[in-house]
């Protein structure tokens, strides 16, 4: 792909601390899916924090220029390192590059993933194992080889990023679902044996984030409006506030939380998008009496 025709993410033009701005200064994230997207976001609020960041992916061209974005906008020093995460050799070869740039990894954000519109009737046999394969099996290569190589020995946190779809089952997305429920699971279980190691391992799930690659191509054309009214909060969520949630677990704020999955969708989960329908249903019978 030329590098004209590579997308371009572009950073926020200005930005208001919540928290300290160094509070993760000395640190090193390594984020899969880094070069765009809800990754891109969260790899710029960890370096507007003074944390140097190495962003991992299939295509280098997007990371080469998304991390020459990232340093540009914060001051920070961001490595690209194509990877892919179903080959673990491929990892191996990621995490030492990481290592030998930075010396350390303090916290790993996991968050490569596929994802496509499909009812299970037409959904091929390799389609299904794809999905499994980078989100579930990504998470876990990319996890074992950063716990091998230093978090063992070191601590860190984990932060592996799913969804919402599995909650309560959702049409048209089984195989990410699915997968996304694999990776909670094993959330759980890392958490339980890396936890004496000094390892935090959490989930992170967003809901609908507007201003996102996954809305345009999986949103099915809904509008803004139209979606907002099946949130309880009546908006939908940005890519900026599922950064700043990370952010925030990736501190010592958050030093007594693991094993846990933080669901970041402003209670969209819990709706059936029949609450403004009811409303009106009880408008309307209340108006009579």
């Amino acid at each position: 792909m030329a590098s004209s025709d590579v997308p371009v993410e572009k950073c926020m033009d200005f930005y208001s601390y919540s928290f300290r701005p160094d509070i993760l200064k000395n640190k090193v994230a390594f984020i899969t899916g880094g070069g765009s997207g809800i990754c891109f976001k969260i790899a710029e609020i960890f370096m507007r924090h003074g944390c140097d960041v190495a962003i991992a992916g299939r295509k280098i061209d997007r990371l080469q220029l998304s991390a020459q974005t990232l340093s540009s906008a914060t001051g920070q020093n961001c490595l690209p390192i194509q990877m892919d995460v179903r080959k673990p050799q491929d990892v191996i070869i990621a995490i030492d590059k990481c290592l030998e740039k930075f010396e350390r990894i303090d916290i790993l954000v996991n968050g490569a993933a596929g994802n496509f519109l499909c009812p299970l009737e037409s959904m091929s046999f390799n389609a299904f194992k794809t999905v499994i394969e980078i989100d579930t099996l990504g998470t876990y290569n990319v996890s074992k080889v950063v716990y091998d190589k230093y978090f063992k020995n070191n601590g860190g946190v984990i932060i592996n990023i799913t969804a919402v779809l599995h909650y309560r089952g959702t049409t048209l997305q089984a195989h990410v679902g699915t997968a996304k429920a694999g990776i909670e699971f094993l959330t759980r279980h890392q958490a339980m044996e890396w936890g004496s190691k000094g390892v935090r391992v959490l989930c992170v799930a967003p809901g609908p984030i507007w201003d996102t690659e996954g809305m345009s191509r999986l949103g099915g054309g809904i509008s803004y409006e139209a979606l907002s009214k099946e949130v309880p909060v009546r908006r939908l969520g940005t890519k900026q506030e599922i950064g700043e949630v990370c952010l925030f677990l990736a501190t010592d704020m958050a030093g007594f939380i693991s094993g846990t999955s933080v669901i970041v969708d402003g209670g969209h989960w819990m709706s059936d998008g029949r609450d403004e329908a009811r409303l009106e249903m009880y408008r309307a019978f209340t108006s009579k009496m």
